[in-house]
């Protein structure tokens, strides 16, 4: 009996730890992009980037993956099976078809940075909903719009850009899809960023 009592402690604890886990912040927005618009040194540079971030936050023991398509890589394929939690444990999407159906939980109340900070969207000064995909609305890459594969941030090229707030400037699904909205004008310069509405900002998510 002791040792059946033994068993079913340890067990809960486990599933309690499981599930503290399973509660740490797992989705975030950039606070801040490379400083050199979508040139984000690849995916490895992008994926460095998230962790640094993410270990500034006090996140450990994730292993974080930017939500980004190249010419051969689908962003969705990036990420890991969810679920995904935000920095205040609020659930994005449960797994990869949810988080690209209408069912995912993305906008600008829970789209946060990884302090928990709100993310400037359409409406504050300035702007910063376009968020670097490079990706269909399903999470397939769109080959000839990552910027070189993120490595490119002069007047030649472009990128996909969601808005995290769910707002553009019509009621178009186009508008309000947070991964696939608008490809960016003018190149893939900080400036050219800024000027319709970003940062450089991108999507990090725990892949384990």
């Amino acid at each position: 009996m002791k040792h059946l009592l033994l068993v079913s402690a340890v067990l809960c604890a486990g599933l309690g730890t499981a599930y503290a886990q399973d509660n740490t912040m797992s989705f975030f927005v950039t606070s801040a992009g490379s400083g050199k618009g979508a040139n984000l040194s690849g995916l490895e540079g992008a994926d460095a980037h998230c962790a640094s971030l993410a270990e500034a936050a006090g996140v450990t023991g994730k292993t974080w993956h930017a939500y980004l398509s190249t010419g051969s890589v689908d962003a969705k394929d990036r990420i890991g099976a969810g679920p995904w939690v935000n920095a205040k444990g609020q659930k994005i999407a449960d797994d990869v078809a949810s988080l690209h159906s209408d069912a995912n939980n993305i906008n600008k109340e829970t789209a946060l940075d990884e302090k928990g900070n709100a993310v400037n969207g359409r409406g504050d000064t300035p702007n910063r909903h376009d968020i670097l995909t490079g990706s269909n609305p399903d999470g397939t890459k769109i080959a000839d719009q990552t910027c070189g594969d993120w490595t490119l941030d002069g007047t030649e090229g472009a990128a996909m850009l969601g808005h995290h707030d769910r707002m553009g400037l019509d009621e178009s699904a186009a508008a309000k899809s947070w991964n696939s909205s608008h490809a960016s004008r003018g190149g893939c310069s900080q400036e050219a960023l800024k000027g319709t509405g970003g940062d450089g900002l991108f999507y990090c998510f725990a892949a384990n």
